[in-house]
């Protein structure tokens, strides 16, 4: 083993959503920061939607066992409903994600308090609005002021244009009385901080080559590394490393070649997402450690939650905008809190979802048993082309202990590290949900004058949204860091990513993540100046 360079103050591991605005707020200090990434960075010119099969390019599957790029990992979803959904480069998910970008409502961090489930967060709304807010000036979000359903919030870009099917779906809501607002996305309407404005390529899941969607890798990286943060593509970290009292010493990598080195630190920082983080800890057992890394709790790796999906889609005798454009300008939270009255606790967002390119809208047709093979396949084909828009219901999932990542016994990745195991069971208030959320969808889109539905209770493929496997607490016997994201056994370890949560809320997790990273690294560096970090 090699050790190729000095200690470092702080090793970041991981280079995605949370670990880049950690990086860039962290870098202040001038500390020695180093970031690994198992992955390397992505050329825009390589995304699928620069070529003409953009639709049917594997390499922007969202699923790592099918992608099976040289940088991921393989996971076993085989006991779970929902597979994982991930991406290893720098930016991580927010490579492929689609820019979706609400806030968690200030309800979601005690629903405890409110509705007797799960716990309250230790942190509320108030005190991460700050950090928000500064998330969004670093991302760049379009929206527009005064949605009820939120606490006053200023986006810095107009909102992405409604479209023919923004309009529709509008429609529909306004003749229920629902609730609904243009989105907040994570995707340049205009010029801004060096990157393009949207011009509708409607590739946003598979990489946005305009440059015009806020991955971090266009986003927080440049500015952190002009300010002095070092990032280091192909490193595939093993386990964090421990001295003989406990602390961490640095981590265990591989790089490109295969060859295996130590890297020393002051302090490590996960930011390896809510699957790749207990995959990492577990990893680390020792004679100190036993069960894992800071898992005196028991913790690490449970209360695992997703968000599970459901999707209604609606076709239209009216032409539409087809995949033409971000996927989800509009939102409705018209059932977000809980209302007994449903049979069920908590509540979903309903997401607008745009149509389909032509492969899509064909596989789309074939697998639901609209579009033949053969004879009459153009015909049907054409009732469904830019004619299709719908829904997507995102449930608020709660912690179950039995839900967990494991290390799988058998399975590796290339290097010989265990594989992550997945064991999730869809709870009895989820089946619930999607059930009332189909049914809601279904009432949405006939009033819009949908003339036929395509419905899917539960999206099997949606796993990209995984939270709470390094749950945020004060307590250290019921959760595995502290109210600041320091670990409670190992004051030199901290977790900035979606593992920290408490509960899931009914929202994308990506800007809640990064308010939080930019939290984690705000009360660094005050207990730095006061000589309390590692008190």
């Amino acid at each position: 083993m090699t050790h190729p360079e000095s200690k470092v103050d702080v090793l970041i591991v991981g280079a995605g959503a949370s670990a880049a605005a950690f990086a860039w707020s962290i870098a202040d200090t001038k500390m020695n920061i180093l970031c690994l990434e198992q992955g390397d960075w992505t050329k825009p010119s390589d995304y699928p939607s620069t070529r003409m099969n953009w639709e049917s390019d594997n390499a922007a599957n969202a699923n790592p066992n099918y992608r099976r790029n040289e940088a991921d990992y393989p996971i076993n979803c085989d006991d779970s409903p929902i597979s994982i959904a991930n991406y290893n480069g720098v930016g991580g998910g927010t490579i492929l994600f689609a820019g979706h970008f609400p806030r968690f409502h200030p309800s979601d961090f005690k629903v405890r308090s409110l509705d007797d489930v799960a716990e309250d967060w230790p942190i509320d709304y108030d005190l991460l609005d700050p950090y928000y807010r500064t998330n969004d000036e670093m991302m760049g979000v379009a929206g527009l002021a005064g949605d009820p359903a939120y606490p006053p919030k200023e986006p810095t870009m107009p909102p992405v244009p409604m479209g023919r099917s923004g309009e529709v779906v509008a429609r529909g809501y306004n003749k229920l009385g629902w609730h609904w607002w243009p989105s907040d996305i994570a995707i340049a309407t205009q010029t801004y901080d060096g990157r393009d404005r949207c011009i509708n390529l409607g590739a946003c899941g598979s990489g946005c080559a305009q440059g015009a969607k806020a991955s971090t890798d266009v986003t927080y990286w440049p500015h952190a590394i002009r300010n002095g943060v070092r990032l280091k593509t192909w490193c595939r970290v093993k386990e964090i490393t421990t001295g003989v009292d406990g602390s961490a010493t640095g981590v265990t990598y591989f790089d490109r070649e295969g060859n295996e080195h130590h890297q020393e630190a002051e302090m490590v920082v996960l930011a390896c997402n809510g699957i790749g983080t207990p995959r990492i800890l577990l990893n680390s057992a020792s004679r100190q450690h036993p069960d894992g890394l800071a898992n005196s709790s028991g913790l690490v790796g449970r209360n695992l939650m997703f968000h599970p999906y459901a999707s209604i889609e609606g076709v239209f005798d009216e032409a539409l905008d087809g995949a033409r454009g971000p996927h989800k300008n509009l939102i409705s939270q018209e059932f977000y809190e809980t209302d007994s009255s449903r049979g069920f606790v908590r509540g979903f967002s309903f997401e607008m979802q745009r149509g389909y390119g032509p492969v899509g809208t064909a596989m789309r047709g074939m697998f639901s048993g609209r579009v033949p093979r053969g004879a009459g396949h153009h015909a049907a084909y054409a009732k469904l082309s830019e004619r299709i828009v719908g829904l997507v219901a995102v449930c608020e999932d709660l912690p179950e202990l039995h839900n967990r990542v494991t290390l799988d016994p058998t399975l590796t990745d290339a290097h010989g590290i265990p594989a992550a195991k997945i064991e999730y069971t869809l709870s009895g208030n989820s089946r619930k949900m999607l059930r009332f959320a189909v049914e809601r969808g279904e009432e949405a889109l006939q009033a819009a004058g949908a003339v036929d539905i395509i419905r899917s209770e539960l999206v099997p493929n949606a796993g990209w949204h995984n939270m709470g496997t390094a749950r945020m607490g004060t307590d250290p016997q019921a959760s595995v860091v502290n109210d600041w994201g320091r670990t409670h056994d190992v004051k030199n370890l901290f977790v900035i990513d979606g593992s920290v949560f408490v509960t899931s809320a009914a929202v994308n997790p990506t800007r809640t993540i990064q308010a939080i990273a930019l939290y984690v690294a705000d009360m660094i560096k005050r207990k730095l100046s006061d000589a309390t970090l590692f008190d």
